[in-house]
């Protein structure tokens, strides 16, 4: 027993081991939770596709954005293979993005400026080629991962934001000679 745990406070671990059974019916759920929200929103794959290399070609051409993009994206291919599938995941829960943004972006030099542009380049390519229910399924979303990026990266470089805080970084002050 643990120093000052009673056996009724004690945790235990448990593991479940999933049988081919178990992964199958996960996938059939899956997959009818996808339907679903493509029947109910429109979305296709071939729709995310239309978005990702649309909104990504402004990006590249973006003067706040690009820079940023192309100090770390080299081959402009693989990402938007890999954001094809993150936003498929995203808008339709087809779990076929198996990464890890956040790591990606944390040593990046971005704050609340950047997320809101990215936000704002993000919803203009939305409503230029999706219906208005289209554009507010993938805008809650949009928001919600800019919101949690903007947490992390204000975290990774030592800010605490309190509810509603904004992380802008430190910028160098203009001192006179």
């Amino acid at each position: 027993m643990y120093a000052g745990m009673s056996t009724a406070h004690r945790q235990t671990l448990s593991f479940t081991v999933q049988t081919p059974e178990d992964r199958a019916v996960a996938a059939a759920r899956r997959a009818e939770a996808t339907a679903k929200l493509m029947d109910e929103t429109g979305i296709t794959e071939e729709l995310i596709d239309q978005l990702v290399e649309r909104f990504y070609a402004r990006i590249q051409n973006d003067t706040l954005l690009g820079p940023i993009f192309a100090s770390v994206i080299k081959d402009w291919g693989p990402h938007l293979a890999q954001m094809k599938l993150f936003w498929s995941s995203v808008a339709l829960s087809t779990g076929v993005y198996q990464g890890r943004p956040m790591p990606k972006h944390l040593k990046l030099p971005i704050d609340a400026r950047h997320f809101d542009h990215w936000l704002a380049l993000f919803e203009e390519t939305a409503h230029e080629i999706c219906t208005p229910l289209q554009v507010e399924h993938f805008l809650i979303r949009a928001r919600r991962i800019a919101q949690s990026l903007e947490l992390g990266v204000a975290n990774a470089n030592g800010a605490m934001l309190d509810n509603g805080q904004r992380y802008l970084r430190p910028t160098d002050v203009w001192q006179p000679e």
